[in-house]
């Protein structure tokens, strides 16, 4: 369920057709806030609360806290309802509340043993606290039941680069920006890739590509200007670092100290960006 635009398309045309059927609202929920459209998202939440009250389907709130407190409410009322365990999960993490996202994760997964987005959530917890070999385990399995997924093969891709299995994370990562053309993070990730291992040109071609779905995010253009002193070009790392500084021109101690320092050689570990 990577395309998501398509899936809120599938799920609007069975929504004209059945505009009173709650089954699958859950999954359509999903994508809309996968797709951050919060205005339709509270829209669909009214229409299904209009409709039925007392149905897990019809909880939805923006804030997290009033959120979880919904989550419950539908788990109350279908103990069995997968997603709202992981959904809770989401608003967890959101709130750096990792044990308890965890717990959630699992109980989904105890519901629903082949869903694949508490998988993928467990995975997620684990790398952001670099226990990558759990991490790797959960994408692993997430990606068992869910191949065709972008995002999964993306985090897999990000956790061999953590453990310097470069080859294989560039591998994975190329196979993410096939399945889905139109993400610039998987790329984004190759570049990091290719910079540990010193391929900067390749790097920056990379950087390039994403530069253009993404033009105005002042990451990629502080990474450009890195990759580029790098190759010794320093006007053009300058024209990149003064981009990023303009469309970041708030929190840019970083950025303004490469500019300041544009001049002088780089440490061998910035080869990790």
């Amino acid at each position: 369920m990577a395309d998501y635009v398509r899936a809120h398309e599938v799920f609007c045309a069975l929504h004209r057709a059945e505009p009173h059927r709650m089954e699958g609202l859950d999954m359509h929920s999903t994508t809309l806030w996968h797709l951050k459209e919060e205005v339709e998202l509270s829209y669909l939440a009214q229409q299904a609360t209009d409709f039925d009250k007392l149905s897990s389907e019809a909880c939805l709130q923006k804030e997290h806290d009033t959120a979880l407190a919904f989550f419950q409410r539908a788990i109350q009322l279908d103990p069995s309802f997968t997603y709202a365990y992981t959904l809770s999960g989401h608003e967890y993490v959101a709130n750096e509340d990792f044990e308890k996202a965890v717990n959630c994760y699992r109980h989904a997964i105890r519901t629903d043993s082949r869903h694949y987005n508490a998988w993928y959530g467990l995975g997620a917890i684990y790398y952001r606290q670099e226990k990558f070999e759990f991490a790797e385990y959960h994408f692993k399995r997430a990606l068992e039941i869910n191949p065709r997924s972008s995002l999964l093969h993306c985090f897999l891709g990000m956790v061999l680069h953590a453990t310097q299995r470069c080859d294989e994370a560039l591998t994975t990562l190329a196979t993410a920006a096939e399945l889905q053309p139109l993400n610039p993070q998987a790329r984004f990730q190759r570049a990091n890739v290719l910079i540990t291992q010193q391929r900067y040109k390749d790097a920056l071609a990379e950087l390039h590509v994403v530069k253009n779905f993404a033009p105005r995010e002042s990451s990629v253009h502080f990474m450009m200007g890195k990759v580029a002193k790098k190759l010794g070009r320093t006007e053009e790392a300058m024209k990149y670092f003064t981009l990023a500084l303009h469309f970041h021109p708030k929190d840019n101690n970083q950025i303004k100290i490469a500019i300041d320092k544009i001049n002088e050689p780089d440490h061998d570990d910035d080869d990790r960006m």
